[in-house]
Protein backbone atom coordinates (compact mmCIF):
# COMPACT_ATOMS: atom_id res chain seq x y z
CA UNK A 1 0.00 0.00 0.00
CA UNK A 2 1.32 3.47 -0.90
CA UNK A 3 2.40 5.60 2.03
CA UNK A 4 -0.24 8.23 2.74
CA UNK A 5 0.39 11.58 4.38
CA UNK A 6 -1.04 12.06 7.87
CA UNK A 7 -2.75 15.41 8.32
CA UNK A 8 -4.19 14.88 11.83
CA UNK A 9 -2.80 12.59 14.55
CA UNK A 10 -4.36 11.99 17.97
CA UNK A 11 -2.09 10.45 20.60
CA UNK A 12 -3.70 9.32 23.88
CA UNK A 13 -6.07 12.31 23.87
CA UNK A 14 -8.18 12.75 27.01
CA UNK A 15 -10.80 15.39 27.71
CA UNK A 16 -12.02 15.27 31.32
CA UNK A 17 -14.52 17.77 32.68
CA UNK A 18 -14.38 18.47 36.44
CA UNK A 19 -17.35 17.69 38.69
CA UNK A 20 -17.62 20.13 41.60
CA UNK A 21 -20.00 20.18 44.55
CA UNK A 22 -20.75 22.16 47.70
CA UNK A 23 -20.38 25.83 48.56
CA UNK A 24 -16.61 25.67 48.10
CA UNK A 25 -17.00 23.91 44.74
CA UNK A 26 -14.72 21.06 45.77
CA UNK A 27 -13.57 18.70 43.03
CA UNK A 28 -15.30 15.35 43.56
CA UNK A 29 -14.60 13.65 40.23
CA UNK A 30 -14.37 13.95 36.44
CA UNK A 31 -16.61 13.26 33.47
CA UNK A 32 -14.28 11.31 31.19
CA UNK A 33 -15.82 12.40 27.89
CA UNK A 34 -12.78 11.34 25.85
CA UNK A 35 -10.41 8.92 27.54
CA UNK A 36 -7.30 7.80 25.67
CA UNK A 37 -8.14 8.18 21.95
CA UNK A 38 -5.58 7.30 19.26
CA UNK A 39 -6.15 7.61 15.51
CA UNK A 40 -4.83 9.32 12.37
CA UNK A 41 -6.64 11.14 9.56
CA UNK A 42 -4.91 11.06 6.19
CA UNK A 43 -4.83 14.05 3.86
CA UNK A 44 -7.74 14.04 1.41
CA UNK A 45 -9.78 11.30 3.10
CA UNK A 46 -13.03 11.25 5.06
CA UNK A 47 -12.92 9.50 8.42
CA UNK A 48 -16.35 8.66 9.79
CA UNK A 49 -16.76 8.71 13.57
CA UNK A 50 -19.84 6.83 14.80
CA UNK A 51 -21.35 5.84 18.13
CA UNK A 52 -24.29 6.42 20.45
CA UNK A 53 -25.27 9.87 21.66
CA UNK A 54 -23.05 10.97 24.54
CA UNK A 55 -20.12 8.68 23.68
CA UNK A 56 -17.70 11.60 23.07
CA UNK A 57 -17.81 12.05 19.28
CA UNK A 58 -18.41 15.82 19.24
CA UNK A 59 -15.99 16.36 22.12
CA UNK A 60 -13.31 14.56 20.09
CA UNK A 61 -13.95 16.84 17.10
CA UNK A 62 -13.81 19.96 19.25
CA UNK A 63 -10.63 18.74 20.95
CA UNK A 64 -8.94 18.44 17.54
CA UNK A 65 -9.79 22.10 16.82
CA UNK A 66 -8.76 23.05 20.39
CA UNK A 67 -12.24 24.38 21.17
CA UNK A 68 -11.86 22.05 24.15
CA UNK A 69 -8.29 21.92 25.39
CA UNK A 70 -7.31 18.26 25.99
CA UNK A 71 -6.60 17.29 29.59
CA UNK A 72 -3.81 15.04 28.36
CA UNK A 73 -2.32 13.83 25.08
CA UNK A 74 -1.27 15.38 21.79
CA UNK A 75 -3.15 16.59 18.71
CA UNK A 76 -0.76 16.92 15.77
CA UNK A 77 -1.90 18.89 12.73
CA UNK A 78 0.48 18.60 9.77
CA UNK A 79 3.18 17.55 12.23
CA UNK A 80 2.69 20.45 14.66
CA UNK A 81 1.37 19.90 18.18
CA UNK A 82 -1.75 22.07 18.64
CA UNK A 83 -1.92 21.37 22.38
CA UNK A 84 1.39 23.23 22.87
CA UNK A 85 0.20 26.33 21.00
CA UNK A 86 -1.29 29.49 22.47
CA UNK A 87 -2.33 32.94 21.30
CA UNK A 88 -1.50 34.18 17.82
CA UNK A 89 0.29 31.01 16.75
CA UNK A 90 -2.81 28.89 17.44
CA UNK A 91 -5.01 31.54 15.83
CA UNK A 92 -3.02 31.28 12.58
CA UNK A 93 -3.30 27.48 12.62
CA UNK A 94 -7.06 27.70 13.10
CA UNK A 95 -7.39 29.22 9.64
CA UNK A 96 -6.47 25.80 8.26
CA UNK A 97 -9.29 23.94 10.05
CA UNK A 98 -12.98 24.69 10.42
CA UNK A 99 -16.21 23.15 11.68
CA UNK A 100 -19.72 22.60 10.31
CA UNK A 101 -22.16 22.44 13.21
CA UNK A 102 -25.04 20.07 13.79
CA UNK A 103 -27.95 22.49 14.15
CA UNK A 104 -28.30 25.00 11.29
CA UNK A 105 -30.94 26.84 13.32
CA UNK A 106 -28.72 27.46 16.37
CA UNK A 107 -25.33 27.92 14.68
CA UNK A 108 -26.26 31.07 12.70
CA UNK A 109 -26.68 34.43 14.43
CA UNK A 110 -30.29 35.57 13.74
CA UNK A 111 -29.25 39.25 14.02
CA UNK A 112 -26.70 39.00 11.20
CA UNK A 113 -27.29 38.86 7.46
CA UNK A 114 -25.94 36.01 5.35
CA UNK A 115 -23.23 38.32 4.06
CA UNK A 116 -22.13 39.18 7.59
CA UNK A 117 -22.19 35.53 8.71
CA UNK A 118 -20.14 34.17 5.81
CA UNK A 119 -17.85 37.22 5.76
CA UNK A 120 -17.14 37.21 9.51
CA UNK A 121 -14.12 34.83 9.29
CA UNK A 122 -12.60 37.06 6.58
CA UNK A 123 -13.09 40.08 8.82
CA UNK A 124 -11.77 38.35 11.96
CA UNK A 125 -8.55 37.28 10.22
CA UNK A 126 -8.26 40.57 8.27
CA UNK A 127 -8.13 38.79 4.90
CA UNK A 128 -10.60 40.96 2.96
CA UNK A 129 -12.66 44.11 3.45
CA UNK A 130 -15.22 46.23 1.65
CA UNK A 131 -15.98 45.33 -1.94
CA UNK A 132 -13.45 42.48 -2.00
CA UNK A 133 -15.10 40.79 0.98
CA UNK A 134 -18.56 41.16 -0.59
CA UNK A 135 -17.31 39.54 -3.81
CA UNK A 136 -15.70 36.68 -1.86
CA UNK A 137 -18.96 36.05 0.03
CA UNK A 138 -21.00 36.03 -3.18
CA UNK A 139 -18.55 33.54 -4.71
CA UNK A 140 -18.80 31.29 -1.64
CA UNK A 141 -22.62 31.32 -1.81
CA UNK A 142 -22.41 30.26 -5.46
CA UNK A 143 -20.02 27.42 -4.58
CA UNK A 144 -22.51 25.93 -2.10
CA UNK A 145 -25.46 26.28 -4.47
CA UNK A 146 -27.11 29.47 -3.13
CA UNK A 147 -28.07 32.59 -5.02
CA UNK A 148 -25.47 35.37 -4.42
CA UNK A 149 -28.35 37.86 -4.22
CA UNK A 150 -29.32 36.30 -0.85
CA UNK A 151 -26.42 38.17 0.72
CA UNK A 152 -28.66 40.70 2.53
CA UNK A 153 -31.20 38.20 3.84
CA UNK A 154 -31.41 36.87 7.40
CA UNK A 155 -31.25 33.18 8.52
CA UNK A 156 -34.98 32.98 9.36
CA UNK A 157 -35.76 33.49 5.66
CA UNK A 158 -34.16 30.16 4.70
CA UNK A 159 -35.05 26.48 4.99
CA UNK A 160 -32.98 24.07 7.08
CA UNK A 161 -31.04 22.78 4.07
CA UNK A 162 -30.28 26.31 2.88
CA UNK A 163 -29.10 27.31 6.37
CA UNK A 164 -26.72 24.37 6.46
CA UNK A 165 -25.34 25.48 3.08
CA UNK A 166 -24.69 28.88 4.65
CA UNK A 167 -22.81 27.09 7.43
CA UNK A 168 -20.75 25.23 4.81
CA UNK A 169 -19.98 28.52 3.03
CA UNK A 170 -18.80 30.05 6.32
CA UNK A 171 -16.54 27.03 6.93
CA UNK A 172 -15.00 27.44 3.46
CA UNK A 173 -14.36 31.18 3.79
CA UNK A 174 -10.77 30.79 5.04
CA UNK A 175 -9.93 28.06 2.50
CA UNK A 176 -9.24 25.39 5.16
CA UNK A 177 -7.56 22.03 4.61
CA UNK A 178 -9.51 20.16 7.28
CA UNK A 179 -13.17 20.36 8.33
CA UNK A 180 -14.92 18.69 11.27
CA UNK A 181 -18.49 17.89 10.17
CA UNK A 182 -20.38 17.48 13.46
CA UNK A 183 -23.53 15.56 12.46
CA UNK A 184 -24.21 18.13 9.72
CA UNK A 185 -27.32 16.38 8.38
CA UNK A 186 -29.00 14.93 11.48
CA UNK A 187 -31.25 18.00 11.95
CA UNK A 188 -32.37 18.01 8.29
CA UNK A 189 -35.20 16.29 6.42
CA UNK A 190 -34.23 12.99 4.77
CA UNK A 191 -34.85 14.49 1.32
CA UNK A 192 -32.31 17.25 2.04
CA UNK A 193 -29.66 15.02 3.66
CA UNK A 194 -28.52 13.51 0.35
CA UNK A 195 -28.10 17.00 -1.15
CA UNK A 196 -25.78 18.10 1.67
CA UNK A 197 -23.74 14.87 1.48
CA UNK A 198 -23.36 15.28 -2.29
CA UNK A 199 -22.30 18.91 -1.78
CA UNK A 200 -19.64 17.89 0.77
CA UNK A 201 -18.31 15.19 -1.55
CA UNK A 202 -18.15 17.59 -4.52
CA UNK A 203 -16.33 20.20 -2.42
CA UNK A 204 -13.85 17.58 -1.23
CA UNK A 205 -13.07 16.59 -4.82
CA UNK A 206 -12.78 20.18 -6.06
CA UNK A 207 -10.88 21.67 -3.11
CA UNK A 208 -8.91 18.67 -1.79
CA UNK A 209 -10.51 18.82 1.65
CA UNK A 210 -10.06 16.37 4.52
CA UNK A 211 -13.11 15.57 6.69
CA UNK A 212 -13.85 14.12 10.10
CA UNK A 213 -17.51 13.19 9.60
CA UNK A 214 -19.29 12.66 12.93
CA UNK A 215 -22.60 10.75 12.86
CA UNK A 216 -24.61 8.12 14.69
CA UNK A 217 -26.13 6.64 11.52
CA UNK A 218 -23.91 3.99 9.88
CA UNK A 219 -26.00 3.98 6.71
CA UNK A 220 -25.06 7.64 6.16
CA UNK A 221 -21.40 7.15 7.06
CA UNK A 222 -20.87 4.37 4.52
CA UNK A 223 -21.76 6.71 1.64
CA UNK A 224 -19.20 9.40 2.47
CA UNK A 225 -16.41 7.77 4.53
CA UNK A 226 -13.19 6.10 3.40
CA UNK A 227 -12.59 4.69 6.89
CA UNK A 228 -14.85 4.40 9.94
CA UNK A 229 -13.98 4.71 13.65
CA UNK A 230 -16.47 3.29 16.16
CA UNK A 231 -16.61 5.01 19.56
CA UNK A 232 -18.07 3.81 22.85
CA UNK A 233 -18.01 5.67 26.17
CA UNK A 234 -15.01 7.86 25.40
CA UNK A 235 -12.87 5.26 23.62
CA UNK A 236 -12.37 4.15 20.03
CA UNK A 237 -13.15 0.42 19.90
CA UNK A 238 -12.64 -0.29 16.17
CA UNK A 239 -11.20 1.50 13.13
CA UNK A 240 -10.97 0.25 9.56
CA UNK A 241 -12.36 0.74 6.05
CA UNK A 242 -16.12 0.51 5.57
CA UNK A 243 -15.80 -2.69 3.50
CA UNK A 244 -13.85 -4.48 6.24
CA UNK A 245 -16.10 -3.13 8.96
CA UNK A 246 -19.20 -4.37 7.16
CA UNK A 247 -17.83 -7.77 6.10
CA UNK A 248 -15.76 -8.59 9.20
CA UNK A 249 -16.64 -6.59 12.33
CA UNK A 250 -14.31 -7.64 15.17
CA UNK A 251 -15.77 -5.78 18.14
CA UNK A 252 -19.14 -6.93 19.59
CA UNK A 253 -20.33 -3.31 19.82
CA UNK A 254 -19.66 -2.83 16.10
CA UNK A 255 -21.64 -6.01 15.37
CA UNK A 256 -24.58 -4.65 17.35
CA UNK A 257 -24.47 -1.30 15.49
CA UNK A 258 -24.35 -3.01 12.09
CA UNK A 259 -27.26 -5.28 12.97
CA UNK A 260 -29.42 -2.16 13.49
CA UNK A 261 -28.76 -0.75 9.98
CA UNK A 262 -31.90 -1.39 7.87
CA UNK A 263 -31.53 -3.43 4.67
CA UNK A 264 -33.80 -2.52 1.70
CA UNK A 265 -34.50 -6.18 0.82
CA UNK A 266 -37.46 -7.32 3.00
CA UNK A 267 -36.51 -11.02 2.80
CA UNK A 268 -32.95 -10.39 4.01
CA UNK A 269 -34.21 -7.98 6.67
CA UNK A 270 -36.72 -10.55 7.94
CA UNK A 271 -34.21 -13.40 8.26
CA UNK A 272 -31.13 -11.66 9.68
CA UNK A 273 -30.18 -11.79 13.34
CA UNK A 274 -30.59 -8.60 15.37
CA UNK A 275 -28.27 -8.05 18.33
CA UNK A 276 -30.12 -6.37 21.20
CA UNK A 277 -27.77 -5.00 23.85
CA UNK A 278 -28.95 -5.31 27.43
CA UNK A 279 -28.55 -2.78 30.20
CA UNK A 280 -27.83 0.93 30.07
CA UNK A 281 -24.77 2.84 28.90
CA UNK A 282 -22.62 3.40 32.03
CA UNK A 283 -21.88 6.92 33.24
CA UNK A 284 -18.72 8.51 31.86
CA UNK A 285 -18.17 9.89 35.37
CA UNK A 286 -17.79 6.34 36.70
CA UNK A 287 -16.90 4.01 33.80
CA UNK A 288 -16.50 0.24 34.38
CA UNK A 289 -13.08 -1.22 35.12
CA UNK A 290 -11.28 -3.06 32.34
CA UNK A 291 -13.21 -2.95 29.08
CA UNK A 292 -15.79 -0.15 28.95
CA UNK A 293 -18.22 -2.33 26.99
CA UNK A 294 -18.09 -5.40 29.25
CA UNK A 295 -21.29 -4.56 31.19
CA UNK A 296 -23.32 -4.94 27.98
CA UNK A 297 -21.14 -7.40 26.04
CA UNK A 298 -22.74 -10.77 25.20
CA UNK A 299 -19.33 -12.47 24.78
CA UNK A 300 -17.28 -11.12 27.70
CA UNK A 301 -14.61 -13.21 29.44
CA UNK A 302 -13.18 -12.79 32.99
CA UNK A 303 -10.18 -10.89 31.60
CA UNK A 304 -12.50 -8.10 30.40
CA UNK A 305 -13.26 -6.99 33.98
CA UNK A 306 -9.61 -6.51 34.97
CA UNK A 307 -7.60 -5.50 31.90
CA UNK A 308 -8.32 -2.60 29.55
CA UNK A 309 -7.99 -4.17 26.06
CA UNK A 310 -4.99 -2.75 24.14
CA UNK A 311 -5.47 -0.77 20.93
CA UNK A 312 -3.86 -3.01 18.31
CA UNK A 313 -3.74 -3.63 14.56
CA UNK A 314 -5.00 -7.17 13.95
CA UNK A 315 -5.03 -6.91 10.16
CA UNK A 316 -3.80 -4.36 7.63
CA UNK A 317 -5.67 -1.09 8.30
CA UNK A 318 -7.91 -2.84 10.86
CA UNK A 319 -7.52 -1.68 14.47
CA UNK A 320 -9.55 -2.94 17.41
CA UNK A 321 -9.61 -2.85 21.22
CA UNK A 322 -11.03 -6.22 22.27
CA UNK A 323 -9.49 -9.21 24.07
CA UNK A 324 -11.40 -11.68 21.88
CA UNK A 325 -10.61 -10.13 18.50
Amino acid sequence: MAQREKLVELKDVRVWFPIRAGILKRLIGHIKAVDGVNFDIYRGETLGLVGESGCGKSTTGRAILQLYRPTKGQVLFDGQDLTAMRGERLRRMRRRMQMIYQDPYASLNPRMTVGQIVGEPLQAHKLARGKERKERVEALLSVVGLNPYFINRYPHEFSGGQRQRIGVARALALEPEFIVCDEPISALDVSIQAQIINLLQDLQTDLGLTYLFIAHDLSVVRHISDRVAVMYLGKIVELTTWDKLHSNPLHPYTEALLSAVPIPDPRVERNRRRIILGGEVPSSADPPSGCRFRTRCPTQVPECADVDPPWREVDEEHWVACHRA
